[in-house]
Formats: C-alpha cells, structure tokens, sequence
C-alpha cells in the first residue's frame, strides 16, 4: 500500500472516530431496555389508556397507602352525589382516635370531641397521607370502615380492576387494627392490588375527579395548627434537600409503605400537555420508588409522542365501499368515524394497521347490507393492529382502541317495480345457470 493510500485511510478513520464521539445515544430505546428495580411496574398514558411498559403488572400485592386512592376516589364521588360537602363537619370515634394516638402510625394527632370539615380530612389523608383521618371519612360516608370496604370492593368492580381485595380504608395491615379491623374481613388480611389495577384506579380517579390533583400536588400545608408534609418527594419542597427527587410536572398520587408492602409509589405527571401514570410497586428504599418512578416518565415522555394514525373519513384500500342488498345503490361508502390518536414511538408509525370487523347483525347471509341505509350508520369497528414486537395493549380489559366505522351517505330503497324486476332477472340467471350446469354434467 503506498503512502498516499495510507494517508487517506488515515485521514477517513480519524474522521469517523471524530463523528462517533459527537453522537448521542438516547437513554433508552426500548421498553425492554427500561430496567427497573422494583418487583412490579406499569406506564400509562392517562388519555388513552395505552399501556407503555409493564413488568409483571399482574401479580398482587400489598399496595399499603396507595388504597386511599380508592377512599378518595369514593369521598370525591359523595361530594359529587351531594351526600356530603366539604364543609360537612364531623367528629372522631375512638377507634379513629385510637389509631391517631399510636405512635407507629403516621398521624396528624386527631383530638375528640371536635370538628373537622371533610376538607381538612380529606388533606391530611392525600397529603399526609393520615390513617387516622381516612377512617373518620370512611366512616362519615358508610357508617362503618366494614360497610365502606364493601363499597370500595363494588367500586372496585364497576371500575373494571380485575387483580384486587379491599379489607381496609387505609392500606394498613388488618392485624395493626387489632379488634378494630373492618367487620366481615379477616382479622390477618391486608389489601391487594396489582400495579395494573393500582394504575386504573389512579386513571379514573385523574380522569374523573382532576380537582384532586390540585390537592395531591401540595407539598406542606396547615393542619390544626401544625405543618404537615407530603411524601411524595418528586414535589417541590422547599427547604428539605429533596431536590435530587423533582420531576418537572409531578402533580400526584400516592405513596405506600408497609413492612409487607415495601416502598411504593403511583405518580402521575403532566409534561406539555400530556399525562402519564406510573406505578412502582415493593421497592427496596424510601428514595429508590421516585428513582425507579423517575426512569418509566423518562422513557414515556422521550420515546413517545401521540400520533393521528388514520384521520376521521379515512378509508381501507380496498374495502372502501359495502355491498347493498334492495337499494337503489349496489354499495355504499364507509370510513372511520373519527380519527385514531395514540402515543407511538418515534418512527413507528408504519407499523399500524387497521382491521375492519362488521356487526354481523347488519348484513344478510351474502354479507350485504340491507336498504334502506342512512348517512352515519355504525356498520362494524375498525380496529387498531400493532404489527411490531411488543404491544402491552391498554389498561382497560376490554379495550383495542376500535372505532365506529360508519356510512358515508344514505341508500335509498329500490321501489318495487325495480325489485321485482331484480327478483326476475335473478331468477333467469339462476336458471340459466342450472342448465348450463346440467349441459356440463351431461358431457363429464
């Protein structure tokens, strides 16, 4: 090799290593890539209910406080229904008071014989995440802890949790409630979610009731005269070297910690306009659940972006039209009723597809519709296939993000002059058919 050869090879190597060191590398580039040090975990997009990562998302466990999110999901809702307000004032009961008094719980020292407004309870309970103050609320509401089990464990249903049991208000453990635990609940049982369910109750809960985050985003507040903090260290607190901990946009939810339970955390934070949902679930420190938090809103606000995949109006090449039975029309367009939206990673969006599913109840037994025909008739859904990797699908059971397919315009019915003739000439073609058949057979 000569040494102007030499020379080039050189000059073209050095620019390469120049290059590379310029390049950066995203943190993560893969759901499989997130690694997380927690024994369950789940991403959610809180608008649509899209599943971005999940780790073991099935499996029960104690959740410990994050049970509140149900107790306040069910104050917010009794404040709705006009059964309560936030003025409604209320006294504590001894068995409220005695777990207050108990110095092994974190209590805001509740006295009897005094009032308290649902307002002040309800902060001390999403705040500080108070016991005591959680069953005061719960049993304003119910009448008893027992009976507002029974209604969080019917709320639990409606909303469509599928790993879960309810047994107290607060997330404690049954036996730390000694002969206080919640009647027709076992006296050693602890509550179970899964961090999928623990995700969908925070959805419906940020979905429904969003004034909640106005609450669950205060860092420290006045209670009876004493200052109270918030555990969630991904908030701004001042004056506490907790800095390390902020996340930009963190308005919310709930920690909880047992010894059973470990470290756990539900976040939800609000980054240009979008909202994510985690869940962490038996960490292994106070501080390693907002690290771990930390990593999955990381990865969802870098690697996805909500996209328009099909437009409203958009058609199937290939099936843009329906046939038409008895119709003045032998086929009818249809298209999407509405534009699908989803957060999909960058550069992926060729990876969707639709798939058309029609309300067979509609169509005859050749697959035609029958007219008369109106302009917007659901006929199907479309739905939404993801032909990559991993799809963790939605947090809802039932969902695939299927939208209404419908009819572009009307189809009148044929008068019956016409059908008749139809019917005619229908029956010439299958006649002539049958014979053409039968000549066939004959020289077979």
């Amino acid at each position: 090799m000569n040494y102007n050869v030499k020379k080039i090879l050189s000059l073209v190597l050095t620019a390469l290593i120049i290059m590379a060191s310029y390049i950066t590398y995203p943190i993560t580039t893969a759901a499989e890539e997130v690694e997380l040090n927690a024994e369950s975990a789940i991403l959610v997009d809180a608008k649509t209910g899209k599943v971005l990562y999940a780790k073991n998302p099935d499996i029960l466990l104690p959740p410990a406080s994050m049970t509140k999110m149900m107790t306040e999901y069910l104050v917010w809702e009794a404040v709705e229904n006009g059964q309560i307000s936030w003025d409604t004032t209320t006294q504590i009961s001894d068995y409220a008071y005695s777990i207050s008094a108990n110095n092994s719980f974190s209590g805001v020292g509740l006295k009897q014989q005094q009032d308290y407004t649902v307002q002040e309870l309800y902060e001390a309970m999403a705040i500080n995440s108070d016991n005591a103050t959680t069953i005061a609320l719960a049993e304003l509401i119910a009448g008893s802890e027992g009976e507002f089990v029974t209604l969080m464990n019917e709320k639990g249903e409606e909303m469509g949790l599928e790993e879960y049991e309810f047994v107290n208000s607060t997330g404690l453990d049954n036996a730390d409630l000694g002969e206080n635990y919640p009647e027709g609940t076992d006296p050693n049982a602890t509550n179970l979610l899964s961090a999928r369910s623990s995700a969908l109750l925070a959805y419906y809960l940020v979905n429904d009731y969003p004034e909640a985050l106005d609450i669950s985003k205060i860092p420290q507040t006045e209670f009876d005269g004493q200052t109270i903090d918030n555990w969630n260290y991904m908030l701004p607190h001042e004056g506490v070297n907790l800095e390390q901990f902020f996340y930009e946009g963190v308005d919310g939810l709930k920690t909880g910690f047992t010894t059973l339970a470990g470290y756990s955390f539900t976040g939800t934070a609000l980054v240009d306009n979008r909202r994510l949902i985690t869940v962490v679930m038996k960490t292994e420190s106070e501080t390693e659940r907002f690290v771990e938090t930390a990593k999955l809103l990381d990865y969802g606000f870098s690697q996805f972006n909500e996209q328009e995949l099909f437009p409203a109006g958009h058609q199937l090449e290939g099936d843009e039209t329906i046939p038409v039975a008895k119709g003045k029309e032998d086929a009818v367009n249809v298209s999407l009723s509405k534009a699908i939206n989803v957060p999909i990673k960058t550069d992926e969006a060729e990876l969707y597809s639709l798939k058309y599913d029609l309300d067979e109840d509609k169509l005859n037994e050749n697959g035609e519709l029958i007219a008369p025909v109106e302009k917007g008739d659901v006929i199907g859904t479309a739905e939404l296939v993801y032909n990559g990797d991993t799809d963790y699908g939605y947090i809802f059971s039932d969902s695939s993000n299927q939208i209404e397919l419908v009819t572009n315009e009307a189809v009148e019915k044929s008068n019956w002059f016409m059908l008749t003739l139809g019917a005619i000439g229908d029956f010439f073609a299958n006649l002539f058919t049958s014979a053409v058949d039968w000549i066939k057979g004959l020289f077979s």
